[in-house]
């Protein structure tokens, strides 16, 4: 074999193994199956948070709430809260509870004074699931219609919760309209139908169980002769929650209520509030 027969055979695998030494990664990208997942990922998540409809938008700021510990997803969910869509800004505000966004708390307060009842309760769930006490007010305000600074809410925002289907969608996503009560079978149901807020105030009720302020104390006092059974059964829970056996007086009335579940929580409450007496009895 002459020399230039040979030269004509390895000249191409040399300079062709050169090349490929001096390219760089920036030059040839080869994105990684893994990489290349996690963006059609987030192409759909903000697809969805930027789409037209306000039902994509909310349900795609909600599923944000998987992504804890992910600065760029609570960046979108914060920037959600901005939306002009109530149903998209309740949904941001309980996404960044799920996300357990600690920083996010000044944005939550401030969702607070949203202007739709709806957001500022989502707010105040985030809120206490980032044990900020904070979030107490707004249930406050829903159970008694009234804000602990004795500024009354306005008739428009309660109206919010008087379309069943609505108060259907925000117990599910809030995850606070109807666990407590999923014993109560279809009477929760037919107080939805007949286009009721109270599944919502107990759900309030049962939200300030564990608030320390006397004035929620009192609140759910008041609540024990509520219009609305499914109130009234949540209060006394609340109250047996709160562990005083001071409001005693205010719950054995309701052990003579024309429900009988209301009946059977007051009994249970009467029971539970009276053990730490015995117990102290018992010790001396």
């Amino acid at each position: 074999m002459t020399y230039g027969s040979l030269l004509r055979i390895v000249a191409p695998v040399v300079i062709g193994f050169t090349v490929s030494l001096s390219a760089t990664p920036d030059e040839f990208p080869r994105p990684r199956p893994a990489e290349a997942l996690q963006k059609r990922a987030w192409d759909i998540l903000w697809e969805g948070t930027h789409d037209e409809s306000t039902n994509k938008r909310s349900k795609a700021t909600h599923a944000l709430g998987l992504l804890s510990d992910d600065p760029a997803a609570v960046d979108l969910a914060e920037g959600q809260l901005q939306d002009r869509e109530p149903e998209v800004r309740a949904a941001a505000a309980t996404a960044l509870g799920e996300m357990h966004s600690a920083p996010s708390i000044p944005k939550l307060e401030n969702a607070l004074s949203d202007k739709s009842i709806s957001v500022a309760v989502a707010a105040a769930h985030s809120l206490l699931d980032l044990k900020n006490d904070s979030g107490y007010g707004v249930y406050y305000a829903v159970l008694t219609g009234k804000r602990k600074t004795g500024e009354s809410l306005i008739e428009k925002q309660l109206d919010e919760f008087k379309d069943p289907k609505k108060l259907a969608e925000f117990g599910f996503y809030q995850g606070i309209g109807f666990l407590p009560y999923a014993g109560y079978g279809l009477e929760v149901v037919h107080a939805l139908t007949r286009k009721e807020n109270s599944p919502l105030r107990a759900a309030a009720a049962g939200a300030l169980a564990h608030d320390p302020d006397p004035l929620s104390g009192k609140a759910l006092t008041e609540a024990v002769s509520d219009k609305d059974w499914i109130v009234r059964a949540a209060a006394l829970k609340a109250i047996a929650m709160r562990g005083d056996p001071t409001l005693l007086p205010y719950i054995k009335p309701a052990m003579s209520d024309h429900e009988d579940v209301v009946r059977y929580t007051a009994a249970a409450s009467v029971l539970h509030l009276a053990r730490p007496a015995q117990t102290d009895k018992k010790q001396r």
